[in-house]
């Protein structure tokens, strides 16, 4: 069986968890399992990288920085294959380059267009283990990119998909997928299972056990995804397409506190003028997440959407050029997402009015609602996140 193993930043902090990594490489081959390893930089790695950059300038140069960052995987690959080596394991560690990763032009948050893995699959059968550097990758100029955060769950995915891998497993600090934070609600419970689509939500919701683009490319590859410990042997969950668990209504329940609110009152009700405005975010990268528009009235209109919170700045600067279109703006820095996430609700009614219900009952204001067939989410005070979610875990029985 060929198996992916994906170790993150706190799984390989040190020489000695390092070594940890070590063992549970070496056990999967003593079990006869060819065995492919991606890695992240060490812990605090890489945001001491952008310190040194951020030194000299506040604005360094995105093609610099992805030669500077890419730096820190490749030190955990090299220490990594050198720790199996030296304890009698042929293992041989290689940079996304190497490994065959050709990504497209946007540096520092790259794309993956294409993976040759015709060196991974020599050292294979050469009978090597394989240590691939992870979150970067060239483009075809041959300058070294990287997949921004988190890239290394791409990284580990999208390999795993071109060697026809069994299974991809991704190792963090934590041994599963929960129904909550339970550093938030101890009673949280480890899912066995979780469907990609729910994963997907939760991923892109603030949950942060496995990347997003990577849930994505796994459901679109088809490559059965496992979240683990790296300091337990506990099973993990399993992430995977959609089967009895129609059944589960509610899956999860997320906190996202990385989010600001913009209203624009008295928005000049003319057609493009929504157009106008989301371009010019979009121009400049800002994502929007929640958008609510308020029936027209005397040519006017209310406008309110969310963008996370280390751009509420641009955010504001770029909206005093409608100044002409809009009456007035309020900015709202203290807020939070709270999100209840299930496929059970597409063939269930009463989730959202369970949870309105329960906000109701904990005289919890709610500012912004948005929905789709698997989620609710609601933008509420950031004071009453944490009340929210063990509101919401106890009032889905999750615990249970």
């Amino acid at each position: 069986m060929l198996v992916v193993h994906k170790y993150g930043g706190t799984s390989v902090g040190d020489v000695e968890r390092i070594e940890n990594v070590t063992n549970r490489v070496a056990k999967a081959r003593e079990e006869g399992h060819d065995v492919v390893v991606v890695v992240s930089a060490m812990s605090g790695e890489t945001n001491k990288l952008i310190g040194y950059a951020e030194h000299f300038t506040s604005t360094p140069a995105k093609k610099e920085m992805d030669m500077l960052l890419s730096s820190g995987e490749r030190v955990t690959a090299a220490l990594l294959s050198i720790s199996l080596q030296a304890r009698g394991y042929d293992a041989t560690a290689l940079t996304g380059r190497q490994a065959g990763i050709v990504t497209d032009d946007k540096h520092t948050f790259a794309r993956i267009e294409s993976i040759d893995p015709t060196a991974i699959k020599n050292a294979i059968k050469e009978g090597k283990i394989v240590i691939v550097a992870g979150f970067q990758g060239i483009n075809k100029n041959g300058a070294v990119t990287t997949l921004g955060r988190g890239g290394s769950d791409l990284s580990a995915v999208a390999l795993a998909a071109s060697l026809n891998a069994d299974q991809c497993e991704i190792y963090s600090d934590v041994d599963g997928i929960y129904t909550t934070d339970p550093r938030i609600e101890p009673k949280a419970k480890k899912l066995d299972t979780i469907s990609y689509d729910e994963m997907l939500e939760l991923s892109s919701l603030g949950a942060k056990v496995l990347q997003n683009r990577s849930v994505e490319l796994a459901k679109k590859l088809n490559v059965k995804l496992y979240a683990k410990s790296s300091f337990s042997d506990n099973e993990g969950t399993l992430i995977a397409e959609e089967s009895s668990m129609e059944a589960v209504l509610v899956s999860g329940i997320v906190l996202d506190k990385n989010q600001a609110r913009v209203t624009l009152r008295g928005v000049s009700d003319r057609p493009g003028i929504a157009a106008e405005i989301f371009s010019k975010l979009a121009e400049a990268e800002i994502n929007v997440d929640m958008i609510i528009q308020n029936m027209s009235e005397n040519g006017l209109t209310n406008l309110g959407f969310t963008v996370p919170h280390s751009e509420h700045e641009n955010a504001k600067k770029l909206m005093e050029s409608f100044n002409h279109d809009i009456e007035g703006m309020d900015f709202d820095e203290h807020v939070c997402k709270v999100s209840v996430v299930g496929v059970g609700m597409k063939s269930h009614s009463g989730v959202a009015a369970t949870a309105f219900t329960t906000m109701a009952e904990n005289n919890i204001n709610i500012q912004m609602i948005s929905t789709s067939e698997i989620k609710v989410s609601m933008v509420i005070d950031e004071k009453y996140g944490e009340l929210a979610i063990r509101s919401l875990h106890q009032a889905y029985e999750l615990d249970k």
